[in-house]
């Protein structure tokens, strides 16, 4: 009983993304987080400490989350517009 082939694949947590509400891997999507300290930051690993969003790796799915302001509601805080702008460098950079 306790071989290779009772092994079962991982299960991957599935999370949505706040832009387009489409649900994928949590490996799909990067994490939006705001630390104990209040700084918003993109959190490639998903191992940051503090509240967390998910994101597609696209610049359309910030710009539509940030048109609504969902990760405003979805971290609880303002976020400034210099924050936008630097998240958004930064996902055209990871491409």
């Amino acid at each position: 009983m306790g071989g290779a082939a009772n092994i079962a694949a991982k299960k991957q947590p599935i999370r949505r993304c706040i832009g387009c509400n489409e649900h994928f891997t949590k490996s799909e999507l990067i994490r939006v987080v705001r630390s104990p300290e209040g700084e918003i930051s993109l959190d490639a690993t998903g191992k940051k400490s503090g509240r967390g969003a998910y994101v597609c790796k696209s610049v359309s799915c910030l710009k539509k989350a940030r048109k609504a302001k969902r990760l405003e509601s979805a971290l609880e805080c303002v976020i400034p517009e210099t924050v936008y702008s630097r998240m958004e460098e930064e996902l055209a950079v990871g491409k």
